[in-house]
């Protein structure tokens, strides 16, 4: 495949120029898309898909809570990367995006920082962030065998203790030292509660969004603008592989797992994207988690890994699965014409 190639019916060929055409992010379903801000370091400390903002979590049980037989209709599993690669965010704060594409610097720092007060919003406000900030999971069911499958209805998060105990001692070290069987419910509820609100509004974040909406929306298409239609060209790829019946996209994210869901959501991915289907590398790398996805989908399936990064690449080598890179347009539109042509 030539790796230049750009699609038949790209707007605007997908050329990197300031002043070409650009076509508007859809609507709020399939497009892309404050507070602490100050409070947080930088999500992204370096790599394609930022580092973590701390490395501490429980050390314990990496296993998918799946099906035990592999889900084996499938015939190729495809692993993307999602920062640099799927959307464009954390160069955005470096300003490295503005520096390679001769873009004002000043704007595209601007969006990523209003980008990211939105992501950690999102998590803070719908997705308990700030409980379980120190307490990450790779998974969204890695805690789910601590659920006692209460009703949560009428469930007072706010005022069942967890916070208060979480901040007094040390639950959630790397050395696996966790809180007893009552504090490991009340975790298990809040990610019970993640993926509900996960589930329920993946494909209506405007609706989450409430009163923030119309901000979002705008905000969504200055990206988009700004970064040449970059999002719309990676969201062609996983729509295709989407309508395929023995094809699966998966995420791998070195973000840790409740901002990567609110980022997913925000730049209109829910739709693409299960939450079963994302996982966050932070505690365990991406080659543990890419191990995990093999024992949940069979050694008889393709891997195919999508990134921009050295680490993702490393891992996919190791595993002996194909990589193919992408650092710019061409290598999404060439990706798109590879998958058309059913040479992927």
């Amino acid at each position: 495949v030539q790796h230049g190639a750009a699609l038949p019916d790209s707007p605007s060929g997908f050329q990197l120029s300031e002043n070409g055409p650009v076509s508007p992010v859809k609507a709020e379903s399939n497009g892309p898309g404050g507070s602490g801000s100050g409070r947080r370091a930088r999500e992204g400390s370096g790599g394609g898909d930022g580092g973590s903002r701390s490395s501490r979590g429980r050390g314990r049980r990496q296993n998918n809570p799946s099906p035990s037989s592999p889900e084996s209709n499938l015939e190729r599993v495809f692993i993307w990367d999602l920062d640099e690669t799927i959307i464009i965010f954390h160069s955005l704060l470096t300003g490295s995006f503005a520096t390679r594409y001769g873009k004002d610097a000043q704007s595209v720092v601007q969006l990523g920082f209003r980008m990211e007060e939105m992501v950690f919003n999102l998590a803070d406000t719908h997705f308990f962030f700030n409980d379980v900030e120190d307490c990450d999971q790779v998974h969204i069911d890695d805690v789910a065998s601590d659920d006692n499958g209460q009703d949560l209805s009428s469930y007072n998060f706010g005022s069942d203790g967890f916070h208060a105990a979480a901040s007094n001692g040390n639950l959630c070290l790397a050395t696996g030292v966790r809180g007893g069987v009552d504090w490991m419910r009340k975790l298990a509820f809040r990610y019970r509660k993640i993926k509900d609100m996960y589930n329920n509004y993946r494909n209506s974040v405007g609706g989450l969004l409430g009163a923030k909406r119309e901000q979002w929306l705008q905000l969504r298409s200055e990206i988009e603008a700004m970064t040449d239609n970059w999002l719309t060209l990676a969201i062609k790829c996983l729509t295709l592989i989407n309508s395929r019946s023995n094809c699966v996209n998966v995420l791998v994210t070195t973000t840790q797992l409740v901002p990567a869901l609110a980022k997913v959501l925000l730049f209109g991915l829910g739709g693409i994207f299960p939450i079963e289907n994302i996982y966050s590398a932070t505690k365990i790398g991406k080659e543990s988690c890419f191990e995990r996805i093999v024992s949940r989908f069979g050694r008889k399936c393709t891997y195919v890994v999508v990134g921009d990064g050295q680490d993702e690449e490393a891992a996919a080598k190791q595993l002996n699965f194909p990589f193919w890179r992408i650092s710019s347009h061409s290598d999404t539109a060439a990706l798109y014409n590879a998958l058309e042509m059913d040479f992927l």
